[in-house]
């Protein structure tokens, strides 16, 4: 007889799904029924689990993840970017990883600081004019638009300005301009295909590798070093990168921005770090954690990823029975995590509400559960673009505070609004004070 879901939980039924009304019903499902509680389905064929225990979280994503599978919700992400790596599974997973790991070693990374600290060089140079003339940005959008470059950039190098220039603008502008992911954005972006697979045939035709991760992906072999990854894949897989890079990577800088300027000690504290005699030159920032100052930037990144963790919720499937919570699980069952109920539990933080970054200090984490922050996910699945994503967003945050004091404009607080990605609502307007 198979086991029965009989974890505490609601009588109605709800689909879980990354949208506002979920994010509702799980505060309210987690205060009265625990960390570990069970939702009716709606209308998929078994009910959900939720879990919020960082020891049973571990057993999904690390200890016994072979008995779990990607889950519910993915199906609005495969229409985006097909079988990437976000969204594949079993030994399609395993190969594509083994191929695309050594695309973002420590090595890798560094080769791209130059051209991230050009075009964030050319952000605060822009951003100068706009604090001359006291005229407020739109911060939302100038972060997603160079976070979108930064990945173009890094993906097709000098095809890039020759992609533009054939087309007479930037294709993927709109990525950074619609907020919408509907069906009919979907089908605009997988379009874009068309420009990957042009930009493989030309290099294939003349012979030409460049230092980007088209190439890395071109060259990618499986573990026999000798199978190559077939042109779906490598669309897919360069897709992925694009939508995945920019989206979490200018979501994380507007709440940090945002985070700041309604904590001007910690702003302070951030300028304070980065004008430190002993920071490194900028190159050498896009290394986390090297000096003192590059410390603090990203004990500042970590707690704005804590408070607005851009994957706020996700999923994984049982593929066999298991107990989670001391509730057995049967075969089948979807098992639901929320990075943002976890990040926000008084059990492993302190002052969960509050914007703290010397909790990320070091030596402060001591006695927290390792599995009690999740900003990436965690286990063989923790995102492969992590440390891209933290250097490119320490170099953005340094080379900005140096420059700049940023003012929030608005007359209300910003709103989360609890899609794929836990963006703002509304765009964040600031105003740059230029600091002398």
């Amino acid at each position: 007889m198979a086991q029965a879901l009989s974890a505490p939980g609601p009588t109605e039924r709800h689909d879980l799904d990354a949208n506002d009304e979920s994010l509702s019903l799980l505060l309210q499902w987690l205060a009265q029924y625990g960390n570990t509680f069970r939702v009716p389905s709606l209308t998929r064929p078994v009910d959900a689990l939720v879990i919020n225990d960082p020891d049973d979280i571990r057993r999904v994503l690390l200890t016994h993840r072979a008995n779990y599978v990607k889950g519910a919700g993915l199906e609005r992400v495969r229409m985006l970017v097909g079988n990437g790596l976000i969204v594949s599974e079993g030994e399609a997973w395993a190969r594509q990883r083994h191929r695309m790991q050594p695309m973002f070693q420590g090595s890798a990374n560094r080769a791209f600081a130059p051209m991230i600290q050009d075009l964030q060089a050319d952000l605060v140079a822009r951003w100068a004019v706009r604090a001359g003339s006291g005229e407020p940005i739109d911060l939302t959008r100038e972060l997603s638009a160079v976070a979108l470059e930064v990945v173009l950039r890094a993906l097709f190098s000098v095809d890039f300005d020759r992609l533009v220039l054939a087309e007479g603008s930037n294709p993927f502008d709109f990525l950074a301009e619609e907020s919408v992911r509907d069906l009919r954005f979907a089908a605009r972006f997988r379009a874009l295909g068309r420009f990957v697979r042009d930009i493989v045939d030309a290099r294939r035709h003349e012979g030409r590798s460049e230092a980007d991760w088209l190439s890395m992906l071109m060259h990618a072999r499986d573990k026999g070093g000798e199978a190559p990854m077939a042109e779906r894949a490598l669309v897919d897989e360069a897709l992925t990168l694009i939508i995945a890079g920019h989206e979490t990577t200018a979501s994380t800088l507007n709440w940090t921005w945002y985070l700041l300027s309604q904590h001007p000690q910690v702003q302070r504290e951030l300028q304070a770090a980065v004008d430190a005699p002993s920071a490194l030159p900028l190159a050498a920032e896009s290394v986390p954690g090297e000096t003192a100052a590059g410390s603090y930037v990203e004990q500042v990144l970590q707690e704005a990823l804590r408070l607005y963790p851009p994957v706020w919720l996700f999923s994984r499937r049982a593929v066999g029975d298991d107990t989670l919570g001391g509730h057995p699980v049967p075969a089948g069952t979807d098992i639901f995590i929320s990075p943002y109920l976890l990040h926000r539990s008084a059990a492993h933080w302190e002052s969960p509400e509050a914007f703290v970054p010397e909790r990320f200090a070091p030596g402060a984490a001591a006695g927290r559960h390792r599995f009690a922050y999740l900003p990436f996910s965690a286990g063989p699945r923790f995102c492969i673009g992590a440390g891209f994503a933290m250097a490119e967003m320490a170099m953005h945050l340094a080379m900005v505070a140096r420059r700049f004091e940023l003012q929030y404009c608005g007359t209300a607080p910003a709103e989360p609004e609890f899609h794929i990605n836990l963006r703002t609502r509304h765009p964040v307007r600031m105003r740059l004070i230029a600091r002398t």
